[in-house]
């Protein structure tokens, strides 16, 4: 697996958090839980819950009651799938970086040798 198959619409800091709250709360959040638990601006969360809608990654609701509206924001089942696709591949990269930093010596990984002569 390499990094060129990473799925890039999820390959941002911002989708990243977002894609990972809603994972972790089905039912959904709202655009506050969301806006705290990622730590992105009003504006920032608008764009980026822009672009995962368009790739039908979530999907908002607004809701009206007592008090104020509220929008609901969920990640749909095909939207989970392919997040969890790319946690996965992220992974595999990750095990693979490992795997080879332990057979291939990095010069960064060993002391300089030491002159003898002086």
């Amino acid at each position: 697996m390499s990094a060129t198959h990473l799925d890039r619409v999820f390959h941002e800091r911002g989708r990243l958090a977002i894609c990972s709250s809603l994972v972790a709360q089905p039912p959904g959040a709202t655009f506050t839980q969301l806006q705290d638990a990622c730590e992105l601006t009003d504006g920032n969360l608008n764009r980026h819950l822009h672009a995962l809608a368009e790739d039908g990654i979530v999907v908002t609701e607004r809701r009206t009651g007592r008090g104020r509206p509220q929008t609901i924001v969920r990640i749909t089942a095909a939207g989970r799938e392919r997040f969890l696709a790319y946690i996965d591949a992220l992974e595999a990269i990750v095990r693979e970086v490992q795997r080879s930093s332990k057979t291939n010596t990095s010069p960064m990984r060993t002391a300089p040798a030491r002159s003898t002569s002086q």
